[in-house]
Parts: structure tokens; C-alpha cells; sequence
């Protein structure tokens, strides 16, 4: 019975979700996160049934200079091909259609089940989009295990902020387009979280039991192509305690301080222009980047107003005119990086 409670709502459940006047209870998402990546980041339909092949240059020809009368070897550029390939994320819910009907609106009561479902289908994907590994072979793999290795062939694009305990975070700068970084799903396939209404149907209890129950399936095939790494940069080894104190790594004054690390990662991108760049960092960070911030100016970090798409009025960080996006996957737990 236990085992059943975890997976499937119960009677019990169902009470904690009705008003006083037993209408469906307007649920407060405490468990929601931000994760604005997800609104950033650009995707395209795969060239695989699987996923993307890229082909990245990795040599240019020989060139020559020559006299009058003397011939010059032919030569050649190199390339290499690199599969990314996709994940499948699934959920499923289902609920007793008995229970589904006390309260008598049985469609209210199941959008509130698959709100928290699209959350959480949401929270693991910003979160294996940073942190996803080839270790998970389900998984597509993330930022992360891509820049790990301060002597890797991307390593320029690895700052390190010094931080050496066991609560570090990250900060990364992102450059989106089709010739850098993008999602990509699988070919003839749909973009982004999938719902299906399976209606009502015959579902089994722990002792393989039948009973009626509304169900929903939800899918999300995703990838992640890094086509050219030069568009990324991780900030890695932020000491969190260090930042909240401004001290350590991060006082004011050390070189390591994060203000002064994102203005050198804008630098190690090759050309800001035909991208999108985004910082994306945690709410720990943002919060202190203003106070560094502040420290060193108060036009470092700036809060513009900007449109969104109902042409409402909306307030933007920006770290030297480059949008600084909250997302809460970015934990403050990371293993250093060396």
C-alpha cells in the first residue's frame, strides 16, 4: 500500500485538494523553480531519427608562400563528425475515476494533476540540460560533463573562481544559434513536452487487480548540440559562502570575483554578434552579482525595462547589456572542478 500511495493520489490527496465548499482548491506551486534556459534556448528538427551529425572543421590546409618558378604541395583541411544524440523523458499519471469524480468536475481536478506534472517534466529537463551525463545513457548530455577539465581542449573557456568545498555553483554564458549551441529533437518528431490524453481506461493495482482510471501520458525528446564550444563559457568553482560573504575568492578585490569573471568570459567567445547570449546563474548569484556589482559601480549590472510578448512592461538583469537569466537547476552543491 505504500508503494501504491507514492505513485497514484489518493483519497487522502484528494481532500487536500478541495475548498471548504468542495470545488477544486487553487493549488499554490511552492515546488515551482525558474528556469529561464528553457525560454532561451533554440531548437531545430535533427538531421538522425535519433538525434543530429555535425561536421566540425578540425585543420586548415597548409599554406605556402612561393617564388617565381617554384611549385607549391597541395594540401588539405580536416573534419570530424559528431553524433549528439537525444533522450526520451516520460512521466505518467493516472488517477481512479471514482476519486476524479467526488467533487464533481473531474476535468478540474485532473488539470491540477498535470500542472504538476508539465513542472516537474520542466525541472529535470533545465536540470539534465546543465547536468546530464553519459554515465545515464537515457540521458542526453549536458553543459557540464563538457566543460569539466581545467587542461581539456576547451579549457579557455573554463574560469575557475577558486572555490574548493563542497558549496560551489556555476555561472555560464550561453551564445544560442544554429552554427553554435541549440536543442535539437529527434527527426520527424514534435519540439517540446508532449501531453496525451489517454482517457479512461483500465489500469492495474499492486496485486494486479483492474479498476477504471483516467490517464495521461507525457513525453519530451530532447538533445543538446554544442556545435562550435566556443560559444559556451562556465564560470565553475563560485564558493557560494564566499560570495554571500564577500570574502575569500570573492571579496571585492580578488581576481577571482564574479563580476570580473563574466567580464573576461564575454571575452572568450569568438564574435557576439549572429547569436543570442544569455548568463544564466542561480538566485544565490544573482542576487549577490548586484551587491558585487555595486561595489565596483552602480552601472555595472543594469534592470531595463523590456516588452514581452503581450507587450507588457517586464524588468531584465543585464551584465554589460547581456541578459542574466535565473535557473534555479543550477544547484550550489557542485564538485569542483580541476
Amino acid at each position: 500500500m505504500a508503494t501504491l500511495s507514492s505513485t497514484l493520489l489518493t483519497l487522502m490527496d484528494w481532500a487536500k485538494r478541495l475548498d471548504p465548499d468542495g470545488k477544486t482548491a487553487f493549488i499554490t506551486e511552492i515546488l515551482n523553480q525558474e528556469n529561464e534556459i528553457l525560454t532561451d534556448m533554440l531548437w531545430k528538427e535533427g538531421n538522425l531519427p535519433t538525434g543530429e551529425q555535425t561536421t566540425i572543421r578540425t585543420g586548415l590546409p597548409t599554406v605556402y608562400w612561393r617564388l617565381i618558378n617554384q611549385g607549391t604541395p597541395s594540401s588539405k583541411a580536416t573534419t570530424a563528425q559528431v553524433t549528439e544524440n537525444c533522450g526520451i523523458l516520460n512521466a505518467r499519471s493516472q488517477i481512479d475515476k471514482d476519486e476524479a469524480m467526488l467533487n464533481g468536475n473531474t476535468g478540474a481536478y485532473r488539470l491540477s494533476e498535470n500542472v504538476a506534472f508539465m513542472e516537474g517534466m520542466s525541472q529535470e529537463m533545465a536540470s539534465t540540460i546543465f547536468y546530464g551525463t553519459a554515465a545515464n545513457p537515457e540521458e542526453f548530455v549536458g553543459f557540464a560533463p563538457r566543460y569539466s577539465d581545467l587542461s581539456g581542449t576547451n579549457a579557455q573557456n573554463i574560469l575557475d573562481a577558486g572555490g574548493t568545498g563542497s558549496d560551489n555553483s556555476s555561472i555560464w554564458l550561453v551564445g544560442w544559434g544554429p552554427r553554435s549551441c541549440f536543442g535539437v529533437f529527434p527527426k520527424g518528431s514534435k519540439a517540446g513536452l508532449e501531453h496525451e490524453d489517454l482517457g479512461l481506461d483500465d489500469a492495474f493495482d499492486s496485486s494486479n487487480n483492474r479498476f477504471r482510471a483516467y490517464m495521461d501520458d507525457y513525453k519530451w525528446k530532447a538533445g543538446l548540440v554544442i556545435k562550435d564550444w566556443r560559444y559556451a563559457a562556465r564560470i565553475a568553482n563560485v564558493d557560494v559562502s564566499d560570495l554571500v560573504g564577500q570574502t575569500g575568492t570573492q571579496a571585492a578585490s580578488a581576481s577571482t570575483a564574479i563580476i570580473k569573471l563574466m567580464s573576461r568570459a564575454i571575452d572568450r567567445m569568438p564574435k557576439l554578434t549572429g547569436i543570442n547570449p544569455s548568463f544564466y546563474v542561480n538566485r544565490t548569484i544573482a542576487s549577490n552579482l548586484r551587491v558585487a556589482a555595486l561595489d565596483k559601480s552602480n552601472a555595472a549590472v543594469t534592470i531595463e525595462p523590456a516588452l514581452n510578448q503581450f507587450g507588457d512592461n517586464i524588468f531584465q538583469m543585464r551584465f554589460n547589456g547581456i541578459p542574466v537569466r535565473i535557473c534555479d537547476a543550477l544547484t550550489e552543491a557542485e564538485a569542483q572542478v580541476t
